[in-house]
């Protein structure tokens, strides 16, 4: 009896790994980079991980999962109210209706795939500034975010597929 509750334990510990991977980079994304202007650019690291997991284990960072963690990120950064909610949750579903595609092909077209997925989050959250500035936001920062999360993620995804390998290759 005392090794199946262990197990289910360990099972359990196991599933959260996702969820506790995103919301880490969710507060490293908090710490402040005394870099002029770097607030306005800083990566989406929280969009890489539901976009990784998505496509890899969407059973473990289900809709729901993403739209608190986009609440969480909203909360800290002072973001409007479910912002990066609505960003991420745009993510997982357009991921998770395409993962027959990206778990088809190589590391470069999972690249390219999110490279859509972070130019529409940047166009979405663009768009969202605007009408609640009700006036045009400069275009630019949302454009070197999406760029520099771009750059980025190739060493975000080795994180991603480390975790994986070590946390979720018996689940």
């Amino acid at each position: 009896m005392t090794v199946s509750v262990w197990q289910r334990l360990d099972q359990a510990g196991r599933s959260l790994a996702p969820v506790a991977v995103t919301v880490m980079l969710v507060l490293l994304g908090m710490v402040p980079l005394y870099l002029p202007c770097y607030e306005d650019v800083a990566p989406a690291l929280a969009l890489m991980s539901v976009y990784y997991w998505a496509i890899h284990r969407p059973d473990l960072i289900r809709p729901s999962v993403a739209f608190v963690i986009g609440l969480l990120q909203d909360t800290l950064t002072g973001a409007p109210l479910g912002m990066t909610a609505l960003v991420l949750l745009l993510c997982q579903w357009v991921v998770v209706s395409q993962r027959g595609f990206f778990l088809a092909n190589s590391f470069v077209l999972l690249w390219v795939g999110f490279g859509f997925i972070m130019f529409g989050a940047a166009l979405v959250q663009w768009l969202a500034f605007s009408v609640l500035e009700l006036t045009v936001v400069p275009l630019e920062a949302a454009l070197f975010q999406a760029l520099l999360t771009l750059a980025l993620f190739p060493v975000f995804a080795w994180l991603f597929i480390r975790v994986h390998r070590a946390f979720l290759k018996e689940l």
